[in-house]
């Protein structure tokens, strides 16, 4: 991997260095690539674009009944061993029962089986935390200013994608998701492969 974070100024560029690092670097057939940043930066975009499977780490969000609101997308709060434990077995077998997490009713509703057969993308605010990033072989960071990211919340909550509405996800994303994420982005941002700054809306 680099010595120092490579850069990309769109995510097809992104996907590009990505898949040209993997069929240099991989010494497995389902190397995890971790794409992490702030909310609405682009990460579950871009994990789109590359293919393979697709972990989120929304599924390992906590239930919200009983937290308190600052503590939501802390990541001690966050199922993170499980996720690790989900991660490895899916590269060493292929195959993974994973949690599934409900954005209207803010609360794990299930399990899902899932197959990989080759990358394995792990994308989410929790993606490049030290609990994950041991595992993986791309470490990502996706980002873009607060209003672009903003507004790209506020369209899919438009369309009804996730079923928060507007109103809620804006308290979420000033009270909730923006604090919390600079909280603990130095931990993050460490040791970074990729750098993404994705301004297009």
């Amino acid at each position: 991997m680099p010595d120092k974070p490579l850069r990309a100024s769109t995510l097809d560029e992104a996907a590009d260095v990505i898949r040209h690092l993997l069929g240099h670097h991989s010494d497995t057939n389902r190397p995890i690539i971790a794409i992490g940043g702030p909310v609405g930066s682009g990460k579950s975009t871009l994990a789109k674009q590359l293919g393979g499977l697709v972990i989120s780490t929304d599924e390992y969000l906590p239930d919200y009944e009983g937290l308190e609101v600052h503590e939501r997308d802390e990541p001690h709060r966050a199922d993170l061993p499980r996720l690790a434990s989900d991660l490895e077995l899916l590269q060493s077998v292929g195959r993974a029962m994973i949690p599934r997490w409900c954005f209207q009713s803010h609360s794990r509703i299930g399990e899902q089986e899932v197959v990989a057969e080759g990358p394995i993308v792990c994308e989410g605010i929790f993606a490049l935390h030290p609990a994950i990033t041991h595992l993986t072989r791309l470490r990502v960071l996706v980002i873009a200013g607060q209003d672009t990211r903003w507004k790209r919340w506020e369209r899919i909550e438009l369309e009804g994608e996730r079923g928060m509405g507007v109103q809620a996800a804006r308290e979420h994303f000033d009270s909730i998701a923006e604090p919390t994420y600079r909280k603990f982005a130095r931990i993050y941002e460490a040791g970074i492969d990729l750098i993404v700054r994705n301004e297009g809306v």
